[in-house]
């Protein structure tokens, strides 16, 4: 009697999980070997090895920065978030609003995060304040046109159908155009919670007093670039946690917007 083997290639997480990991080992590898070969100094270009055990050695600075970039990324991409669900909302029962607002977001992604992280700084200081506003210009864009056009794109006919049994407009966006944005809120939602780690992080670069921002700047200036790259690791294991954090809640809210995806 023969028992049949799970084959792996037929497993979609592994499918997708693979590629990423091998060509990312394939980089690590050929990064490691060229500065073996070419002796390059490590306040150039430090190796792998050196920065994960560099970064390994200095942990729990690099944790304790981490968590207050966490943190800030957090409040700022909850304010953020707030604020596109509420005036994705209003613009969405007002067409006049529409025209007015939708430009003006369109507009607020022209403005360079890099000048004006500066100008916060200077205006409000190195609280809080100014990292959750450079948070917010850098989400809060994909997440109220995800949701805009989300629910512009509705089935009309099922919402002809439900005002045609009495239903008030409020009833029709709760059951047909707020389940119909779902699915591409949590792409736009996937989309800004990367970006909100980045915001955090620059705007920490720009003036902060603890933050994988400012520990990134200060390791600089010591020329410390097996840390620097360090905490760039961190950053990214952030945003990747993050990322994936939003399937998870995803699956809680929208689980048939998961299920209509084929997996390839």
């Amino acid at each position: 009697m023969t028992t049949s083997r799970p084959d792996p290639t037929r497993n979609p997480w592994l499918r997708r999980v693979a590629p990423a990991a091998v060509t990312v080992a394939a980089l690590a590898l050929g990064w490691q070997l060229y500065v073996a070969v070419s002796g390059i100094r490590p306040q150039v270009l430090p190796s792998p090895a050196r920065v994960l055990g560099q970064g390994w050695a200095h942990r729990a600075d690099i944790a304790g920065h981490a968590w207050s970039t966490l943190q800030v990324t957090l409040v700022g991409f909850a304010v953020s978030l707030a604020v596109a669900w509420a005036l994705a909302i209003v613009v969405d029962f007002s067409p006049w609003l529409r025209r007015a607002l939708v430009p003006l977001f369109v507009v607020s992604q022209t403005l360079p995060i890099i000048a004006i992280a500066p100008l916060m700084i200077i205006w409000f200081g190195f609280g809080l304040l100014p990292k959750i506003l450079v948070i917010a210009l850098a989400t809060f864009f994909p997440m109220a046109i995800g949701l805009i056009e989300g629910f512009a794109a509705a089935d009309r006919e099922a919402g002809a159908l439900l005002r045609s049994m009495g239903a008030s407009r409020r009833q029709e966006f709760r059951y047909v155009r707020l389940p119909s944005a779902l699915p591409r809120f949590f792409t736009a939602l996937r989309i800004g919670i990367t970006y909100a780690v980045v915001g955090a992080v620059f705007a920490e670069y720009v003036g902060a007093t603890s933050g994988l921002g400012i520990y990134m700047s200060t390791q600089k200036n010591s020329f410390r670039t097996d840390l620097v790259l360090a905490a760039v690791l961190v950053t990214a294991v952030l945003s990747l946690a993050l990322y994936l954090l939003t399937y998870a809640a995803e699956r809680v809210v929208a689980p048939w917007a998961l299920a209509t995806r084929s997996p390839r």
